[in-house]
């Protein structure tokens, strides 16, 4: 999914808190490309603000492209799915 409100940071917050959603706010290529690479994120926030329209094109083109590396970040992804299923009691 795709988000964008003033920051970002408002639609993450909210969105964090659905069971299976990892949101992730992103300002740079990078944080868009080990959003996914390393935490396996689900949902993409932008702030309308923040950067140009052309920046959040190619934030997106590399988050829609970037393949979840699995491996020694599987292990923090279910420890935080644990966490949100405690939550969810």
């Amino acid at each position: 999914g795709i988000l964008i409100c003033g920051t970002g940071l408002g639609v993450a917050i909210t969105a964090n808190k659905f069971k299976g959603i990892r949101a992730a706010n992103c300002y740079n290529v990078d944080m868009a490309k080990y959003s996914k690479l390393h935490n396996n994120s689900n949902i993409i926030t932008f702030g309308a603000g923040q950067n140009s329209k052309e920046e959040v094109i190619e934030m997106l083109k590399i988050w829609l492209n970037t393949d979840f590396e699995g491996g020694r970040h599987e292990q923090r992804v279910k420890m935080i799915e644990e966490i949100e299923n405690e939550n969810m009691k």
